[in-house]
């Protein structure tokens, strides 16, 4: 638990919710708003830990309690990963180089495949970074499997410097995974099966099947895992903030996640 105060506010930049987020001391802290962010956070950047990524590939979040103004809100924390670069949005990327947002280049194309591509292709012709399709391989697979359905061209970032030179960000911002926003779109009382159906994603499509067919079809099958159900339920557990019904739903989540892309295992 940290107490935290209004000089280490940043704001609410959230764009879906209204998160409070904070920075003290070279860490982030963002608190729950609509559900469980904090407990998807943690779940997915641990579960990257049982992957071929690298660890410098992701960013490890860990759960929270918050102090502010008096009210504990449950949430997450990590390390400020820019290290003196600075990080810039696809959307603000595009703008300056294009005069256009991200969007509004890549939803003038019809087809979806094409549209990837674009996105792709635009940002190597920016920045030089010849692996950023690989990138978005791994960035699209972990979010259909994890139901992130807030991935968007303002969550998706590349490191920069004063001289203009370019690097790939960490994978980070998995607040919206695992249906954690319980308020709205996904209640507790409900069955989370159905609900399953209702998630859709924002980066180029809206069929998180379809969008990790499409990346792995242009750029390949870039991750791989290799967790069981002991590993989900020992790091679902750890976050013992969070409610034994909602540590539960999440555990039983990431396993039917896992029995239908099992092709993503190395089992």
């Amino acid at each position: 638990m940290i107490e935290l105060s209004g000089s280490d506010y940043i704001g609410r930049p959230s764009s879906r919710g209204n998160q409070m987020k904070f920075k003290r001391d070279g860490y982030w802290y963002k608190t729950d708003y609509l559900g469980y962010e904090g407990l998807a956070e943690f779940a997915v950047s641990e579960l990257l830990r049982f992957s071929d990524l690298s660890s410098d590939e992701f960013v490890q979040y860990r759960p929270e309690q918050i102090v502010y103004n008096g009210n504990v809100f449950n949430g997450c924390c990590s390390r400020d990963f820019s290290e003196g670069w600075q990080l810039i949005t696809l959307e603000r990327l595009f703008e300056q180089a294009y005069g256009a947002g991200t969007n509004q280049i890549i939803y003038a194309i019809s087809d979806h495949a094409e549209r990837l591509k674009t996105l792709v292709d635009r940002t190597i012709r920016i920045t030089g970074l010849n692996q950023f399709g690989i990138y978005v391989s791994k960035m699209l697979a972990i979010d259909t499997f994890f139901l992130n359905e807030d991935r968007h061209s303002h969550n998706i970032g590349i490191l920069t410097n004063a001289r203009k030179q370019f690097k790939l960000a960490p994978l980070f911002d998995h607040g919206s995974s695992l249906l954690s926003d319980t308020t709205l779109d996904y209640p507790m009382n409900q069955d989370y099966w159905t609900l399953i159906n209702k998630a859709r994603p924002k980066t180029f499509c809206e069929d998180f099947d379809e969008q990790v067919d499409i990346a792995e079809q242009l750029y390949g099958v870039q991750i791989h895992f290799h967790f069981d159900f002991h590993d989900v339920s020992d790091i679902i557990r750890s976050a013992n903030m969070y409610s034994p019904k909602i540590q539960k739903r999440v555990i039983d989540l990431i396993m039917q996640r896992r029995k239908k892309y099992h092709y993503l295992f190395d089992d």
